[in-house]
């Protein structure tokens, strides 16, 4: 399968691995991601789901091309690969808990689809990122296009597509296409501490957060705004609200419990 689910405190972490081909993705690799989406949403334990790759060279480099003769040969074949692929997309933007790409090295093409499907990216100094559709003779589909100008406005998009060029890091974060990026040396620590510090936050408020930014995304008559106005009301009447107030006038972090 080369996907790798564990959890690591409050976080669950989703391991793109196949390390020997960049972490490229399979068919079964975009079929397996709904699912591990799924696992992290359903336990209590988990606040937050990070999305990252095998190794130390790539987060991803996009889809596995040595599958396309098998598996993009055909109608049929070609509307089941293209529908994991938009599952596995889909089953990121709409986690009901925050996510998070760390990406070290390259994040090309499906790869740059699926850290922009994310909540957060947060980059090494050496990432680099790339549609190189436009040199490779691919068609980029609507929802694809409609992921990048969403996340990064619609001339950044132009920019990306047309031009296929690479970005590094540095223009990455001036983009916005990532957060935060950080030097090679420093990284590891300032991943972990910003993780943790969004780890230990209160649950319910990250949903309530979390569905308000979906159904952000959606066109405004179909948005859903009483499901949020229900998981805002869930907040103020948990007992991490009281905590957070207690702990406010104890000048002490909270200790959230996700009720």
């Amino acid at each position: 399968m080369s996907i790798v689910y564990s959890t690591e405190g409050a976080l669950a972490r989703i391991t793109l691995a196949q390390p020997a081909k960049m972490n490229a993705m399979t068919f079964e690799m975009w079929s397996a991601l709904p699912g591990c989406v799924a696992q992290a949403e359903a336990d209590p334990t988990v606040r937050a789901i990070v999305l990252e790759g095998a190794g130390d060279k790539a987060f991803c480099a996009g889809a596995d091309i040595s599958q396309f003769g098998e598996r993009r040969t055909g109608a049929e074949a070609v509307a089941a690969y293209d529908e994991a692929v938009a599952q596995g997309v889909a089953a990121l933007i709409g986690a009901a808990k925050p996510t998070v790409a760390v990406i070290r090295g390259i994040c090309f093409g499906g790869g740059f689809g699926l850290a922009l499907a994310c909540d957060i990216r947060l980059a090494r100094g050496d990432a680099r990122f790339r549609v190189p559709a436009a040199r490779l003779g691919l068609g980029y589909g609507f929802d694809g296009v409609s992921l990048i100008a969403r996340k990064l406005g619609p001339d950044a998009a132009a920019d990306i597509l047309f031009s296929a060029r690479i970005l590094d890091a540095a223009e990455a974060e001036r983009l916005g296409v990532v957060a935060k990026a950080w030097s090679s040396e420093t990284f590891e620590a300032e991943c972990s501490a910003y993780l943790g510090a969004l780890a230990i936050n209160a649950p319910l408020t990250l949903m309530a957060a979390k569905r308000a930014l979906i159904e952000l995304a959606r066109p405004e008559g179909e948005r859903n705004t009483a499901a949020v106005a229900d998981l805002v009301a869930r907040c103020f009447a948990s007992a991490d609200y009281k905590e957070g107030q207690t702990a406010f006038k104890e000048k002490r972090p909270p200790n959230f419990t996700g009720t």
